[in-house]
């Protein structure tokens, strides 16, 4: 990257996410919105340095984001063993078999359906991706059996992902920011004080709780809806429509695991185990290896690639040693990664863009325009906003946290070195660049989340967006309060 880029990010610096979500909004076609944002990306970087070979995009961005070892992780995990996993399991109908038989015991219509989806969201918190892709596809079967509309099924399965894993703190988020946080002021002097402040700061991660509990309300309908969502609700459980007219999903129709005709017409008897050896498999290496990670007892406990492909492997074994012939296991496998060629151009297309972003340093501009004057009781307000705001235009909370925490931590210190009111501007940073990269049309989580539920990109971010906002502005509120009563 031009040093003089680095060193002195602009405005045009946020031209390319602005282009790719205006136009993603405005012609709720992602693939050429992302394009796009990325091409206007080489003509900032090629304006800003002078050198005409920076707008070459495909060389500057497409080839090292594509190339990198996060989108070969997303082909492997999501696209491949995930996709060879839903196909397995459309051949075996072993995740609508489990579905009937467990769904059936909790769901018994629209708003117990919701409610095993929020489950299973809290169940499955890994990580936000992992969540939304395990949770998405396991409750699609028994809420679309109940009239759940897509875009309510999304919103459940997007809202108790990411917002979960900061509140349910067994996965890899709290050593994620206890490495970034480590240093950066007197009272977090390691990275296990890092930790333990992640931890201590929950109970003010105000927008992840309110999405929660908010969540929680929505699926069992306490939560008023209004505009797009509330006519979703009324299609789907007047009519049985679960998209809209107009709605384009990037899964087909014929969605792994939903039919089980296959598994009937090969004469193969859909078993639980069908399922429940390869989400133990998952669940097990990923969560096992994570705990003895953080006891000290492994060096390395991330094993969550390892996981998926061994998840996969288990379920052919399963579904061979129960009769199915080599040559079906194979096909339903292939099947199911051909399904998600779509995903694979769109993720591919975020990844880019998110390279883009970085190496125009969008979020460091946004952080040095906030400026370091702040009123004491407004700033865990105004941190959350900014991390708002970075993270739906790079549509990474991981990111943000990586550009933000440095500098908030030490302002905030600056201002008030109290330890509850630097925890409560901690607990706004975490919540806000959740709402950013929950409802950021860019981020993976909600490409994801809407992949899985069968809902329409756009349909799901623009029914989102105002329950996020109502959970983003209570956690504003309640910042705010918090430093008037407690600091």
């Amino acid at each position: 990257m031009d040093p003089a880029v680095a060193a002195d990010p602009t405005f045009l610096s946020l031209v390319p996410a602005l282009v790719a979500i205006a136009l993603a909004f405005a012609t709720r076609q992602v693939v050429p919105a992302l394009f796009l944002g990325i091409v206007s990306g080489s003509l900032v970087l090629w304006y800003q340095t002078g050198d005409a070979s920076k707008a070459n995009f495909i060389s500057e961005f497409f080839l090292p984001a594509l190339g990198s070892k996060g989108y070969a992780k997303i082909l492997l995990i999501y696209l491949w063993s995930l996709g060879g996993l839903l196909g397995l399991w459309e051949k075996t109908g072993g995740a609508l078999h489990f579905a009937r038989v467990v769904g059936a015991r909790v769901a018994k219509g629209p708003r117990s359906s919701m409610f095993f989806g929020w489950i299973l969201g809290c169940v499955f918190h890994q990580g936000g991706t992992v969540s939304t892709v395990l949770a998405g596809t396991t409750v699609k079967p028994v809420a679309d059996a109940h009239k759940v509309s897509h875009e309510e099924l999304s919103y459940i399965v997007d809202s108790t992902a990411s917002p979960v894993a900061t509140v349910l703190p067994f996965n890899a988020w709290p050593a994620y920011v206890a490495a970034l946080v480590a240093g950066t002021i007197p009272l977090i002097a390691d990275e296990k004080a890092g930790a333990a402040w992640f931890l201590e700061a929950i109970p003010f991660n105000f927008y992840a709780l309110f999405a929660v509990i908010g969540t929680l309300l929505f699926a069992f309908e306490l939560v008023p809806v209004f505009g797009k969502m509330k006519r979703a609700r009324v299609r789907a459980r007047t009519t049985g429509a679960l998209d809209a007219p107009d709605s384009k999903p990037m899964l087909p129709s014929k969605d792994p695991g939903i039919d089980p005709t296959n598994a009937a017409a090969s004469g193969y008897a859909p078993s639980l185990l069908d399922f429940l050896v390869p989400i133990g498999v998952l669940l097990g290496m990923a969560v096992i290896p994570y705990v003895l990670g953080r006891l000290g007892v492994l060096e390395n406990g991330d094993w969550i690639n390892e996981a998926f492909l061994c998840s996969v492997l288990s379920a052919m074994a399963v579904a061979f040693a129960r009769g199915m012939k080599v040559g079906e296991i194979i096909d339903g496998f292939v099947e199911g990664c051909r399904s998600m060629t779509i995903g694979a151009i769109v993720l591919g297309l975020a990844v880019t863009i998110g390279t883009v972003t970085k190496q125009l340093d969008t979020a460091a501009y946004l952080v040095s325009v906030m400026g370091d004057a702040f009123p004491m009781v407004a700033l865990p307000a105004l941190l959350m906003g900014l991390c708002m705001f970075i993270a739906f235009a790079t549509g990474s909370s991981w990111g943000t946290y990586a550009v933000v925490f440095p500098v908030a931590l030490p302002l905030a210190y600056a201002v008030n070195p109290d330890p509850t009111y630097l925890h409560i501007c901690f607990g706004a940073v975490l919540g806000g660049a959740v709402f950013g990269d929950q409802c950021s049309p860019i981020s993976d989580t909600t490409i994801l989340s809407s992949m899985f539920t069968g809902c329409d990109l756009m349909d799901h971010v623009n029914t989102q967006m105002p329950l996020a906002l109502g959970a983003a502005a209570l956690g504003a509120i309640a910042s705010t309060v918090s430093v008037v009563l407690l600091v």
